[in-house]
């Protein structure tokens, strides 16, 4: 089951990458939550549901064009799927170039994505998960 999820994860970043909010969707469960922590996020926030899910895109479509989440690497933990990634995006005012990098841990239930906690650092996610040893 645990690789199913990693196919499930690394479909959601593609669906995001090439139709946005509305490409991923589909793979969040409907009691789906995310938190932003303040290291990573200007206004940290939780979002819960499809409509939170929304709200948080639309958080970044306010200020940034062409939004992307490039993963750097996967990794299974269980139920949940380890990601460090870098978020690309353009200004829209500035037109500059931005990225951030961060790790984002996936908790998938019945082949839905429940749960997207962001950490600055994979060992912080490693040890979120109870996994800290690579």
């Amino acid at each position: 089951m645990a690789s199913g999820n990693l196919e499930i994860v690394k479909a959601g970043f593609e669906a995001f990458n090439t139709e946005g909010v509305d490409g991923v969707l589909p793979i969040f469960h409907p009691e789906f939550e995310a938190t932003t922590p303040p290291e990573l996020a200007s206004e940290p926030d939780t979002y819960r549901g499809h409509d939170g899910a929304r709200r948080w895109f639309d958080s970044f479509a306010e200020v940034m064009d062409e939004i992307r989440w490039e993963p750097r690497s996967f990794s299974e933990a269980g139920d949940r799927v380890i990601v460090e990634f870098t978020l690309r995006a353009r200004g829209k005012t500035t037109g500059l170039d931005f990225g951030q990098d961060g790790v984002m841990v996936w908790t998938l239930q019945d082949g839905k994505a429940i749960a997207l906690d962001l950490y600055p650092t994979l060992e912080q996610a490693r040890a979120a998960v109870g996994g800290d040893d690579g």
